[in-house]
């Protein structure tokens, strides 16, 4: 008999520990209509940057990389509109044309610990480079990067004579693949400092240089396409969001970028962002990284900037983004808390008005949604691997599947962020038509062992239109925050040979009087009826 009390007390005890603790979230209001001042959501929202070194890698040779494929046509099909691709970076102001190369020849400096896969020092690509591209989903549009970091008009004259050439073939024409835009050169305004430019180089003198770069580059592009090739602008790395001073939108313009011949052609402003830097092997907090406040002060810090650009009437975009600059920061980027942070920087980003975020990705990073490629190398520390990985994603790829599933296919999606009483916990209304549809909740508190918290929403309404009386949940189970694997959504997995999503479906119907319960590090969607 004492065995058995003490057994049972030992299993009552396990059960304690396990058990989520539950804490008061409060009530939250859902609006049944969108305000006028809902943001309307891009179905490509979530896309990707691509470091241009290694585009070869990526695509693949013959019928294609079929895992990196697979992963995009995953996010097709949940919105029916394919992610963009932006391929460049670094590497696209170290890129040179030259038409006797079969397809890339490139120079890497030694693997270090803080880039276990450093970009090309030196990347030369003939015209299968960019005929590549054809390979990517039916429907995609790609935007290319050409060379202006290395101050040569020629080279960028010639790869963008050759990507438009690429663009206008027939295998383009018949996959509806496009050119969306090209962009000259990669974050200008860190020229001074990577020797790309002497220390006096500043906006006035980049806006001059850029002006010549993009007539020469769009009269060629302009003869070949039959009509005007559109370009992106600015691709800065940071912005002094002033129109005085510094490198941002607002000094572009104050300089007369769009003035030029070629600068009415700009249909496209980007910026980059980073949340933090591993450059000098500096870790991050992967809490901090999740923090709402952070979330929200990194990205409402260019609120001017997205003002500037729209009142222009230009679209706004995150050309290259993601968590920790240089790759990622180990045991933070690389882990399942990363695809919470994921997940919130983009409906936050969307609902500033902030078009689409081009989540940067390279061959081997820490921060990668998609290892698209065998790895021997470890993506932390660039030690050798005692067994090769095979091309895998990351759990911020749940991110990316989370946020398309939410906008859905219909291409008339807004989006409204809701007020929690709770400084952890994200929630954001999505609307179809002007009518609710479905709601992202996410909790942001890392859990990483113990006891895991929990907290309660009730669901209130508010609007015209017809309340719900129940909602389909959806959760996004991830084990612990610095968690590596083991993710799932609605009970299936991404983690698969192929890429492709298994499993059985896992979801639940719960009355909204019922209210909702949401475990530490966790997201859910609620679909609503």
């Amino acid at each position: 008999m004492v065995v058995f009390l003490l057994r049972r007390v030992k299993l009552l005890l396990l059960l304690l520990r396990w058990t989520p603790v539950s804490a008061q979230g409060g009530t939250v209001t859902v609006p049944l209509t969108a305000p006028a001042s809902a943001p309307p959501l891009s179905r490509s929202l979530v896309s990707f940057s691509l470091e241009q070194d290694r585009w070869g890698d990526w695509i693949g040779q013959g019928a294609g990389n079929a895992f990196f494929l697979n992963t995009l046509n995953n996010l097709k099909q949940l919105t029916g509109e394919p992610a963009r691709i932006r391929i460049g970076a670094d590497s696209e102001d170290r890129t040179n044309f030259n038409p006797s190369v079969q397809l890339s020849e490139s120079e890497f400096p030694a693997i270090s610990t803080i880039l276990p896969y450093p970009e090309a020092t030196e990347n030369v690509v003939g015209a299968n480079f960019y005929l590549l591209a054809s390979k990517l989903p039916p429907g995609t549009q790609v935007t290319w990067g050409v060379n202006f970091g290395q101050n040569n008009i020629t080279a960028a004259f010639l790869e963008a004579t050759a990507i438009v050439n690429a663009f206008t073939s027939a295998a383009f024409r018949e996959s509806n693949i496009t050119l969306e835009a090209i962009e000259i050169g990669n974050e200008a305004d860190l020229y001074t400092s990577n020797g790309a430019r002497n220390s006096s180089f500043n906006v006035q003198q980049y806006v001059s240089q850029w002006t010549t770069f993009a007539n020469n580059v769009t009269a060629a592009a302009n003869h070949i396409l039959g009509t005007n090739v559109p370009l992106q602008g600015a691709a800065f790395a940071g912005s002094s969001h002033s129109s005085t001073a510094g490198f941002s939108p607002q000094a572009i313009f104050q300089n007369g970028i769009l003035s030029s011949p070629a600068g009415s052609q700009i249909k496209l402003i980007s910026q980059h962002h980073y949340s933090g830097s591993f450059c000098t092997g500096t870790n991050g907090i992967l809490q901090d990284l999740m923090s709402k406040a952070n979330i929200r002060g990194n990205l409402t810090s260019y609120s001017a900037d997205i003002a500037a650009v729209r009142q222009k009437g230009l679209t706004y975009v995150f050309g290259e983004t993601n968590s920790i600059a240089c790759h990622g920061a180990p045991g933070v980027s690389n882990t399942a808390g990363a695809a919470l942070w994921g997940l919130d920087y983009a409906l936050f980003a969307g609902q500033l008005g902030i078009t689409r975020l081009y989540f940067h990705q390279g061959i081997g990073y820490k921060y990668n949604f998609i290892q698209p490629a065998t790895l021997t190398n470890s993506i932390l520390d660039g030690s050798t691997l005692s067994q090769a990985l095979s091309p895998h994603i990351q759990p911020l790829y749940y991110a990316a599947v989370v946020a398309t599933e939410a906008i859905g296919p219909s291409g008339s999606t807004t989006i409204v962020e809701l007020t929690l009483n709770n400084a952890q916990i994200s929630g954001y209304a999505v609307l179809e038509g002007n009518v609710l549809v479905r709601a992202v909740f996410i909790n942001l508190n890392a859990f990483t062992t113990g006891t895991r918290g929990s907290v309660h929403l009730t669901l209130d309404f508010f609007g015209y239109g017809k309340q719900p009386v129940s909602f389909v949940v959806k959760r996004l189970f991830i084990p612990t925050a610095n968690a590596t694997q083991g993710v799932t959504w609605g009970g299936q997995t991404y983690e698969t040979q192929d890429g492709k999503v298994s499993g059985v479906l896992s979801t639940m119907t719960v009355p909204v009087s019922q209210g909702l319960n949401i475990n530490d590090t966790e997201a859910v969607l609620l679909t609503f009826s």
